[in-house]
Order: C-alpha cells, then sequence, then structure tokens
C-alpha cells in the first residue's frame, strides 16, 4: 500500500503510512545487525517412539559490534581465523619442543649423577 492514496472520508487524500514504508533491505539489514536476531529450532528424526536423531540449531545474526556487546568473541582466538592465534600456535609448538629438549637433557644430568654418585 505504499504510495497509494486513500479516500477519507473528509474528502482528503494522503497516503496510507505502514510499517514498511520507506525501509529498504539495506535499512531492515542495518536494524538487524543492530538488534541482532536470533533464531532457534529442534529437528528431531523418529520411528515410532524410538528417537533417532535430534539436532539442534541456534542461529545468531548480528554485528560485530554488537556480539561483543553479548560477549561473543570466538573468532578473536580460532587460530584458522586469526593471524595471531596461528603465531600464537607456532609459538607454543616451539616452546614444547623446546621443554621437551629441555627434560631430556635433565634426564640425562640425573643419570649421570646417579651413575658418578654409584661409582664413589
Amino acid at each position: 500500500m505504499t504510495g497509494q492514496s486513500i479516500s477519507r472520508g473528509s474528502g482528503t487524500n494522503r497516503p496510507m503510512a505502514t510499517a514498511t514504508q520507506g525501509s529498504t533491505l539495506v535499512d531492515v539489514l542495518e536494524r538487524v545487525l543492530d538488534k541482532g536476531i536470533v533464531i532457534a529450532g529442534d529437528i528431531s528424526v523418529s520411528v515410532g517412539s524410538t528417537e533417532l536423531l535430534t539436532i539442534r540449531i541456534r542461529l545468531l545474526v548480528a554485528s560485530v559490534d554488537k556480539a561483543r556487546e553479548m560477549g561473543i568473541n570466538w573468532w578473536e582466538n580460532d587460530p584458522y581465523l586469526s593471524a595471531r592465534s596461528q603465531e600464537l600456535l607456532t609459538a607454543n609448538e616451539q616452546l614444547q619442543a623446546r621443554i621437551e629438549s629441555l627434560e631430556q637433557e635433565l634426564k640425562l644430568l640425573r643419570a649421570q649423577d646417579e651413575s658418578s654418585a654409584a661409582d664413589t
């Protein structure tokens, strides 16, 4: 009805305002991302009274800023999505290798101390 004139009893023709008047897809998307929207649903597959499969679907559509406000920021620490996280994983692997090397050296030193103590 947007843009159509409706005749009123007084004889004046004015466009009737609707909830979607002036709303473009961009406006709607901006509102959804600003406020956030949650879509939830359950799918269940049963044969007779025996449930075979249940799938729970939870979908949140929001802007990054809105998600952070809600405490959702998993993408910041996901190693596959963040270059910084990949650097941390590489550094962690290098540190693990150093720890293993130092532990082996420590075992060798302890074994040498035990053998020299046994000789005396």
